[in-house]
């Protein structure tokens, strides 16, 4: 068994491509976000300005922005009703501060409109944890013990981080999309959209990639799961 005594193929073959993909995905979209945030937004729109456009435009007058430290640490928090922009976008004025604070605000709309993949997301999120924590001790649990069971539970667990990365594509997507569409309604120029839609696009492959690699562990623990069952 090459997971535990020798050179373990099944990680470069099933994991590590995915992680090249993913350590590429990084790259280029923090490459794309430097580039386009040296692009000035029409009418000196900041991050914050599009975001609470979009929210007012939805009727989440309600929903709060506020600033948080670091770079790319942009998020909607439900449960606060708040979107967190960084600090490289809330007072941004460029087309891709724009594009990001655009794409929350479309996160916030999807739970006031009831986004079906954006509640299914949510509601497997404690199993996902629970799911990514476990999965490997167990199947390396059942290899060690030689107990099939063991490992095949270790599989089913890790199965919940592959749905989440499933779900989460169409919810990112449409976030985008709703992003895109809000801002052409605005009166935003065709070229600052086609710019703040690159910068979308290239955050759109990071979750493609983390897909790929989610999978990419999935089959490898599946092999291994059913190894130690002929074992």
């Amino acid at each position: 068994m090459p997971f535990i005594y020798g050179f373990d193929w099944t990680y470069v073959v099933y994991v590590l491509p995915a992680l090249i993909f993913a350590m590429w995905a990084q790259f280029n979209v923090k490459s794309t976000f430097a580039k386009y945030t040296k692009v000035a937004s029409e009418r000196g729109m900041t991050g914050y300005d599009a975001a609470r456009l979009i929210l007012d435009r939805n009727g989440l007058n309600h929903v709060r922005i506020e600033q948080v430290a670091g770079d790319m640490t942009d998020h909607y928090d439900p449960k606060a009703n708040v979107i967190r922009l960084s600090e490289t976008v809330h007072s941004v004025r460029s087309v891709a501060a724009v594009g990001v604070a655009a794409h929350e605000a479309g996160h916030a709309v999807q739970y006031a409109v009831g986004y079906a993949p954006i509640k299914l997301r949510t509601a497997i999120i404690p199993i996902t944890n629970i799911g990514s924590s476990l999965a490997f001790p167990l199947v390396l649990l059942g290899i060690v013990l030689s107990a099939p069971f063991l490992a095949g539970i270790g599989v089913i667990l890790f199965g919940a981080a592959v749905l989440f990365q499933l779900i989460t594509l169409p919810v990112e997507f449409n976030a985008s999309r709703r992003a895109i569409v809000a801002l052409e309604e605005s009166g935003m120029g065709e070229e600052s959209v086609k710019s703040a839609g690159k910068v979308l696009r290239a955050a759109a492959l990071t979750y493609v990639a983390a897909l790929a690699t989610a999978i990419g562990n999935f089959l490898r623990l599946l092999l291994l799961a059913n190894r130690s069952k002929r074992n």
